[in-house]
């Protein structure tokens, strides 16, 4: 529930619509109270346990505003952020990427794995290293024979396509959320169209379709 409450506040950050926006956010809080009402009831934890351990973090790993750190600009406490949070994983026992939660949306988890791969320096040199890895990755797809082959290589093609928008400091899975948005009200005003015309859209040909998609895209952008 707290997931699909989460996807709610983001379609309504998306919409930019502030009620619908508080709202949303308001059931995301109220979820975020309940877990600690459970919290609280199994006598493990309450709010102020979960208060301290952020602000406890959060002071552990900004030495430099709570310290005696000197940085020289935003990249170095960057930098400084991400070396504290590995040593503190490295004390805990868990590896680079043991911290990635696996739940997270494919596209968001990939695009994770590779940025936390990255900081240690499991990394290509260019990017004309990452293209070279997605046309080898096509070739591969091409090449699959069985379904469960093509699966897997589909899967590293997306995978390395991910690389790509994360060379370039583009969210992959926001990128998507994007496409699939403006693809959703083109289709729709598609059908729109067809209605409005007393055309059946199921029944056109192709071309007839795509006539109308061309239209839907002078209109939606």
């Amino acid at each position: 529930m707290l997931v699909e409450e989460t996807y709610e506040f983001l379609d309504a950050i998306d919409g930019g619509d502030t009620n619908e926006i508080v709202e949303e956010l308001g059931d995301v809080l109220y979820h975020m109270m309940f877990q600690i009402q459970i919290g609280r009831e199994a006598g493990t934890f309450d709010e102020q346990d979960v208060v301290r351990a952020v602000q406890d973090k959060l002071i552990r790993r900004h030495p430099h505003i709570f310290g005696d750190t000197t940085v020289s600009g935003v990249r170095e406490v960057e930098s400084q952020w991400q070396e504290i949070k590995r040593k503190e994983k490295v004390a805990e026992g868990k590896g680079t990427l043991d911290s990635v939660p696996s739940s997270m949306p494919a596209l968001a988890y990939a695009q994770a794995l590779g940025e936390r791969a990255a900081r240690v320096g499991f990394e290509w040199k260019d990017f004309d290293g990452v293209l070279d890895k997605v046309r080898e990755e096509i070739d591969e797809f091409r090449e699959a024979g069985t379904p469960a082959e093509k699966e897997a290589e589909l899967g590293d093609v997306l995978f390395t396509l991910v690389n790509v928008a994360r060379w370039h400091r583009i969210d992959a899975e926001g990128s998507l959320r994007a496409t699939d948005t403006k693809f959703r009200k083109r289709f729709t005003h598609m059908e729109k169209l067809a209605t409005e015309r007393g055309l059946s859209f199921p029944d056109l040909t192709i071309d007839q379709k795509e006539e109308l998609w061309v239209e839907a895209k002078r209109v939606v952008g």
